[in-house]
């Protein structure tokens, strides 16, 4: 990863995608999101939180 990757931590990604802390963990442990571990916590590159939006979209209706 080149050195401009910017992390944000679990209460960030929850923040932006409007979900609990809980529901970033999950994501996190079942591997649909990725994210780098450092020491007990979490870190997600902000990349990953977008493609995981972009792939989560459906059409509705």
């Amino acid at each position: 990863m080149p050195a401009s990757v910017k992390f944000l931590t679990v209460a960030e990604v929850a923040t932006t995608m409007r979900v609990s802390k809980m529901t970033v963990y999950r994501l996190v442990h079942g591997g649909e999101l990725e994210a780098v571990r450092v020491g007990r916590s979490f870190r997600v590159p902000e990349s990953a939180v977008e493609e995981y939006l972009r792939k989560s979209y459906f059409q509705a209706g």
